[in-house]
This record gives C-alpha cells, sequence and structure tokens, in this order.
C-alpha cells in the first residue's frame, strides 16, 4: 500500500541549530526534535523518549545518537531505534534542505526505512 507524501513545513535554516544540539517544532503529531550532528546532519524525531517520554531535545548528542536526559537511554538518530540493550523505537520524521531552508516532512517515516 502506498503512503501518502509527507506534507512539509519549512523550519529555519541550517545555522539555526547548533552542532550537536537541537530544536523542536511543535507540531500536531506532538513536539518534533531536529538534531544536528558535528559533521552537520540533520534528523528528527518524535521529542519523547521510548523508555518513559523523556525530552530528546535536552538529551547530548554523540555520533549519530541522544542520550535520553531522565535515564541515560541511548537513541540512533537516523533509524529512532532504542541502543542495545535497550528496547523501543521513536517515530522519525524525513528532514531536507533546500534552498538554503530546514523542511520537516509531518509524515513519520515506517520504523524500517
Amino acid at each position: 500500500m502506498d503512503r501518502p507524501a509527507p506534507e512539509w513545513i519549512a523550519v529555519g535554516k541550517p545555522d539555526d541549530i547548533p552542532i550537536l544540539g537541537a530544536r523542536v517544532v511543535k507540531t500536531a503529531q506532538g513536539p518534533i526534535a531536529l538534531f544536528k550532528t558535528r559533521e552537520g546532519q540533520l534528523f528528527a524525531l518524535l521529542d519523547r523518549c521510548p523508555h518513559k517520554n523523556g525530552p530528546l531535545s535536552e538529551g547530548m548528542v554523540h555520533g549519530t545518537t541522544v542520550t535520553c536526559p531522565l535515564h541515560g537511554w541511548n537513541i540512533h538518530l537516523d533509524s529512532g531505534k532504542a541502543v542495545a540493550p535497550d528496547t523501543g523505537c521513536v517515530p522519525r520524521f524525513p528532514v531536507k534542505i533546500e534552498q538554503g531552508r530546514i523542511w520537516l516532512g509531518l509524515t513519520a517515516l515506517r520504523p524500517t526505512d
């Protein structure tokens, strides 16, 4: 079954998010955190840890993971999956940069994408 194309919204410029930092966008799906790695890659996850709904946007970014500030769970930014031995998954959202702006897709990606 085909999935509908995501609705895209402009959420700022790449420089608006600090290296190893995050920015939160409030949406109908809930708060979505945009993260930037040291290499400048951008990722978007629902801003809730799968463990106890901690705010991932307040966690530390290292490599392509973020550590939840509440209980230290590590979440892969590229898949939304918890790092073993922890289990669970956070919905992730598409992000693209076009004409110097960050665009956030409001349709969550499948966990296996």
